[in-house]
This record gives structure tokens, sequence and C-alpha cells, in this order.
């Protein structure tokens, strides 16, 4: 079984996972910040692919990307890094990234470059669905890998319906339309949307992300979906930590206490 699949199978509540850039601060840190994260009972990892154009992502990612790319991170160099990173990691890992470098790279290439390395999942926010549908979709099914799709308040019932019959692993709920970055809190409006789509009784399990930084949003999200996705305060830790993962996680609970 696919170990996203798995991990939901086994622990359907209250999920943690987390966000990193590859290659920022430090370029050789992949690795090493993935292990720490399992060492902290992290549930799943996201791992940022850097592209010079994120146009999803605010200031702190944003500049996360740009020092990866001038500290030499590429996709080949990623895979790289992440060999051997199965001997002894076994949550869920995620590639998060654009189209752009994945597309350059050449995507079934890509898909087995993920397989070779121990990846699970895919996330292409800038992905159309027609074009999953089509062209990527079979190709990630036949590698068993999951891409993840994201919904927003915007989306309609119908789309997320859609979206939720031809997809497996998990759905994305973005919190808000804007870009990534910390919130202290989530609105009525954005509560609203989270119990909406509680009560469409989806058949994938749902994580929300985007703003996720202090208990009161981690509970939140976490009372409303399977779990929570942290990007954004993790990214500013690890900089701040100067990419010693283990002291950005301690603060980063210290944070999601208060």
């Amino acid at each position: 079984m696919n170990r996203i699949n798995a991990l939901f199978a086994s622990r359907p509540e209250k999920l943690l996972s987390l966000y990193f850039c590859a290659g920022a601060p430090t370029l050789e840190g992949t690795a090493d910040v993935i292990r720490a994260m399992q060492q902290h009972g992290i549930a799943m990892v996201e791992i940022g692919i850097p592209f010079s154009d994120p146009m999803a992502d605010g200031p702190v990612i944003q500049d996360a990307a740009t020092r990866a790319l001038r500290n030499g991170m590429t996709l080949q160099k990623l895979f790289s890094q992440l060999e051997g990173i199965r001997k002894d990691v076994t949550i869920p890992l995620i590639l998060m990234g654009y189209l752009n470098p994945v597309i350059h790279f050449g995507f079934e290439r890509f898909c087995q470059e993920c397989v070779r390395v121990g990846i699970d999942g895919i996330i292409l926010p800038d992905l159309p669905f027609k074009d999953y549908m089509e062209d990527f979709k079979p190709i990630a099914d036949r590698y068993d890998l999951r891409i993840i799709m994201l919904i927003t308040p915007e989306t309609s019932d119908e789309r997320i319906r859609f979206i939720d019959d031809n997809t497996s692993g998990f759905i994305y709920m973005v919190s808000s339309a804007a870009i990534t970055g910390a919130q202290k809190e989530f609105n009525e409006a954005k509560q609203a949307y989270f119990n909406k789509v509680h009560a469409m009784h989806l058949k994938n399990p749902t994580m929300i992300g985007f703003g996720i930084s202090n208990r009161q949003t981690l509970e939140s999200a976490q009372a409303n979906a399977n779990g929570a996705i942290i990007g954004s305060k993790f990214v500013q830790l690890l900089d701040e930590a100067k990419g010693n993962a283990s002291k950005a996680l301690d603060q980063l609970f210290e944070a999601l206490r208060s």
C-alpha cells in the first residue's frame, strides 16, 4: 500500500505534516531535516522543489526558494540527496513544486526517480485538472504515486466532488485563496468553508494548510480535517536556526502550544 494511504488508514486524526524547501537555508541539509522531522513525530513531509516564480507562495517561502536556487539546488541534486533516505525514514514523503521544473525534467523520468528514492506523492499547484486527468494521472498511477490536488474556499462543490472521485491519497484544503503565510486565527468565513467540506463526507482524507502557526489555527484545522500542514512558520524557524532542524522543530512545537 502507498505510504500516504497507509498513514490515513492507521492514524486518521490530528495529523501534522510539515513543508520545507529543499536546499534552504543550507544546500546539503535535506536528508537531515527529514530525519529530524520523523524523530519529532511529524506524520508526513512535503519537500519543496525550489522554483524562480513560486506564484502561490508568500515572502517566507519565496525567499527560501530563491536562496535554495542560489545555493545550487536542482531537481537532480534533490533526488541525489534523497538516495538512501528509506533506510531510516518510514513516514510518507511528498514532493511539492511547480510544473515548469518537472516538465523540463520529464514527467515519466520524474516519476521513475520518485519511485527510486521512495517518494509517495506529488503536489503541483499549477497543474490544470484536465491535464492531470489526460496526461499525468495515467503515468503517476503506473508508478503508484499519488498526485495531491488542492481546493480553496472558491472551489465549487461540484468541482470538489469531481476531484474527490478522481484522486487518491488526500485532498489539500487551502485555507484561503491567498498566498502562503502565517495567520493568527481563521475567521468565520474560513470556518464556514471548513465546515462545508467536512459535511460533504468525502471519500478522501483532507488536510488543511496555509496560515497555520499557533494553537488556535492548528486546533481549528485538526478539528475540521484529518490534519494540518505547516509551511511558512517552519521555514522561518528553520532559517532562524541556520538549518538546525531539531532546534526549529522544538521552537515550532512551543509556538503551537501558545
